[in-house]
């Protein structure tokens, strides 16, 4: 009988120690998946944040390139834009309205060169942080205003004096200014670059018949 009573003794401390180990290994578990999900969130906040960092980082050095140019630098790729949207503008004015061979080469290069000068002044804002016109302004629109009333000779003399000669000789003299007076490395360099170009025009310009048969040579 005493024997029974100790079995029954046992086998009742067996359960209880089978169910203690039991939950055991259920909380560590439990434990375990806790601290692998809270890693995995600390990962993913800490990837956001870096994240988010980068992106300010970015916003901030652009601001800081725009922050950084003088007010003269600014003006400087604005002119230059100007100058070169309205070159492309006129050329392609001269395409639709000159009965002129040599006008219409003339006007094509315009196009050309000065499409291309205008690329390089927009990469160079957009580096720097410096918003550009999209338009023209007062003084070159009133240029192609007066030269769309014309046509034939008239118009072809206007426009090789008007844009040819005159527009080239201010743009390259406004060039060189920038060229010695720029602050920013990469301003001054474009300026320097863009030169030899609208030297050329300018040449080829006053060496033209169309102009040369007028009754002023423009210089």
């Amino acid at each position: 009988m005493q024997n029974r009573q100790v079995v029954k003794k046992l086998l009742a401390v067996s359960v209880v120690a089978a169910m203690s180990i039991a939950f055991g290994v259920q909380a560590q578990a439990s434990q375990g998946t806790t601290r692998s999900e809270g890693a995995k969130s600390h990962t993913a906040d800490t990837g956001a944040m870096e994240a988010s960092s980068g992106a300010s980082g970015a916003a901030g050095a652009t601001a800081s390139g725009a922050a950084m140019l003088s007010a003269a630098d600014k003006k400087a790729l604005t002119d230059m834009a100007l100058a070169n949207m309205a070159e492309v503008d006129t050329g392609k004015l001269a395409l639709s309205k000159s009965q002129t061979a040599e006008v219409k080469t003339f006007a094509q290069q315009m196009i050309d060169d000065h499409g291309k000068a205008l690329n390089e002044v927009q990469a160079l804002a957009r580096q720097k942080g410096v918003a550009l016109p999209t338009e023209l302004d007062a003084k070159h629109k009133a240029i192609s205003a007066r030269l769309a009333e014309l046509d034939g000779p008239e118009f072809d003399r206007a426009y090789m004096k008007m844009v040819g000669v005159t527009d080239h000789r201010q743009t390259h003299k406004q060039l060189e200014k920038d060229a010695k007076k720029a602050k920013d490395p990469d301003v001054k360099a474009l300026a320097t670059k863009l030169m030899p170009t609208v030297e050329q025009h300018l040449k080829a310009a006053r060496q033209m018949t169309t102009l040369k048969s007028g009754t002023t040579s423009g210089n």
